[in-house]
């Protein structure tokens, strides 16, 4: 409690310290940490690097620096940063966000000082223009300082506000920084709000933009891992959305992936992933008694009261779902006595409340009743929140797409110009060149005014066959120069080598193809015309599933030989692990003519298993008949 008490009196102290008339230097703005940088500055930034390793030891050490005589310094700049990150380290530790006030002040000084009409800083406050690194800096805690913002209002429940600052998040790193930059913390950020974003989506039980998150979120967090836990955690909350969505063969095959990237075994996310795995496993029809004891098992391993407490519910809904009323109000009833997860109390009310309702007991069925009306909110209230949250994902990605075709066209301008512009200088050297001599022909006419006429026509034939020549031989020279760089482009793309199947060229062009366009299942194919496939990239990827794969497509044609052609680029791609979306995007087909093609081409091969699992065992097992 002493240590909780200096941590709330942190922002007040803080926010005093703050001199908001003061102009801060060019070092402090600039994000740099030379000789000319403020003490004050140099400090932070120390802890701010501490803590993205260790946020415990970085709140200790924000501690000591608030009762320093370096706080003393704080410019403008200096203490909108600062409070900044005691809202960053709050959150880390799992405490409120006790300087609310001052954090929207400092949203909005670094919203002000990245500038969005070229990047410059805010001439008022005396500062030079910036370089693009320095601006990049900015913009970095700018996106911080949003995120924040949105846990503060996701900390209040109000999950619109906190939707709109994750996005305005996105918003800013994308416009500031390309991919290939977001590497490191900035990665391991983009992670993080991304499964921000997921978290919020699976509250309101929107598994769809659930799954887009958890998997952007998975695809940064492979970059640079939020923590050992990481990978296999994403991996898990995509499982949980395919399992909410009824889509239980999906949600298996996430669950069985999360288990297979844990690190170690004796840690709370294990525990979660075989919970998950015995709830799938009953509403499949698997014995209860089976059930029962891996729940039970799980148990066994927790580590403390209360999370033995919260894997009682599991146990409990089991027993109500299988009318074993008794046993399950011995647990449920634990649950909402000693847990203090407020969502797990409201659904051990909601299932209690049910089993005195059947067993007659009006009296404790509305003790329970009490307890959920001071938790239920509106339907209206919940259908305008979620419908309001989905207008801003669905805005988002619609300008992220329009943003990518834009880029992707003015690429396809200067790589035509590229190609243009030389043959383009070429023939005006050439015009030039002609027109000089021309120039200098009608001089000489002058000064052989005496000359006959005759000899004058037989110059001037000579120097229109010799003009003939040259023009032929620069037009020779252009085809050549032409020919070269279709030469230089298929080398480019043809000698590059690949330690494996997803690196080869194709298959990190298909990629990155899903990973841009975000494809959606009710998205009518033909907005995705952009990212088809050509002939071309098929045959290319047949022959990268071949090489990796020995002899993939000839093995399948053998055993299989009612596969089509067209069968045949389907299994390949299902060796990149695509979703329906994303295959009918590629192949420029319907959603439903992808999943009638599935489930031909899986009724022609057979198994229990998912196509795309058995299609891999097929290409991993190289002595498949």
């Amino acid at each position: 409690m002493k240590r909780l008490r200096h941590i709330l009196g942190l922002g007040l102290l803080l926010a005093v310290m703050v001199r908001c008339g003061n102009s801060p230097d060019s070092t402090a703005l600039t994000g740099t940490t030379s000789q000319s940088g403020t003490a004050a500055f140099n400090a932070l930034k120390e802890i701010d690097s501490l803590m993205w390793k260790q946020p415990d030891s970085a709140l200790t050490v924000m501690l000591k620096f608030a009762a320093s005589a370096e706080a003393d310094s704080l410019n403008e700049f200096d203490g909108h940063y600062c409070q900044m990150l005691i809202s960053e380290l709050l959150y880390k530790n799992d405490y409120g966000q006790s300087n609310r006030e001052e954090l929207l002040k400092a949203v909005g000084y670094f919203d002000s000082i990245v500038a969005a009409d070229g990047y410059k800083m805010d001439s008022r406050r005396g500062a030079p223009r910036a370089s693009a690194k320095n601006v990049q800096n900015i913009a970095f805690l700018d996106a911080r300082v949003h995120y924040i913002n949105g846990v503060g209002f996701y900390e209040k429940g109000d999950v619109v506000n906190a939707c709109a600052e994750y996005l305005r998040t996105l918003e800013v790193m994308e416009a500031h920084f390309e991919e290939k930059e977001l590497v490191g913390h900035k990665a391991r950020f983009m992670s993080l709000t991304y499964g921000s974003l997921g978290e919020m989506f699976n509250e309101q039980l929107l598994a769809e933009p659930a799954i887009t998150c958890y998997k952007q979120a998975l695809f940064y967090c492979k970059r640079e891992p939020t923590s050992i836990y990481g990978i296999p955690v994403f991996i898990y909350n995509i499982g949980i959305q395919f399992d909410v969505s009824n889509q239980k063969d999906s949600a298996a095959f996430y669950y069985d992936k999360a288990l297979a990237n844990m690190p170690d075994y004796n840690n709370i996310h294990y525990r979660d992933i075989i919970t998950s795995k015995s709830m799938l496993a009953f509403e499949l029809g698997s014995c209860l008694d089976s059930v029962i004891k891996d729940l039970k098992y799980v148990i066994s391993l927790t580590s403390d009261d209360i999370e033995r407490t919260y894997r009682f519910l599991s146990l409990g809904e089991i027993l109500f779902a299988s009318n074993l009323y008794d046993s399950s109000q011995l647990y449920l009833e634990t649950v909402f006595e000693q847990q203090v997860d407020i969502p797990s109390r409201i659904l051990a009310a909601e299932n209690l409340r049910s089993i005195y309702q059947i067993k007659g007991d009006s009296i404790m069925a509305q003790k329970y009743a009490s307890f959920l009306a001071g938790f239920t909110m509106s339907e209206m209230e919940k259908k305008k929140n979620v419908s309001k949250i989905i207008e801003m994902f669905k805005s988002y990605l619609t300008q992220k797409q329009e943003k990518h075709i834009e880029e992707e066209r003015e690429k396809s301008i200067m790589r035509v110009i590229k190609i243009i512009v030389p043959i383009v200088v070429v023939a005006l050297s050439i015009v030039v060149v002609e027109k000089l001599r021309s120039k200098k022909l009608l001089r000489d006419k002058d000064k052989r005014h005496t000359e006959s006429i005759e000899a004058e026509r037989q110059i001037h034939r000579m120097e229109q066959a010799a003009m003939s020549g040259r023009l032929k031989r620069s037009n020779q020279e252009v085809r050549e120069l032409k020919s070269q760089i279709k030469q230089l482009d298929d080398l480019a793309t043809k000698t590059e080598t690949a330690t494996s199947f997803n690196e080869e060229p194709i298959c990190r062009l298909i990629m990155e193809r899903v990973h841009k366009g975000q494809f959606k299942s009710k998205m009518n194919c033909d907005f995705y015309k952009s990212y088809a496939l050509d002939k071309q990239q098929l045959l290319d990827l047949r022959v990268a599933a071949d090489r990796h794969f020995s002899q993939f497509t000839l093995r399948l044609r053998k055993a299989y030989p009612k596969l089509t052609s067209i069968d045949i680029d389907y299994c390949c791609l299902y060796l990149l692990n695509l979703t329906y979306a994303d295959i009918s995007a590629l192949m420029q087909r319907a959603y439903n003519t992808v999943v009638e093609r599935d489930s031909k081409i899986h009724k022609i091969i057979g198994g229990e298993n998912p196509l795309t699992i058995i299609l891999m065992d097929i290409a991993q097992n190289s002595s498949s008949n």
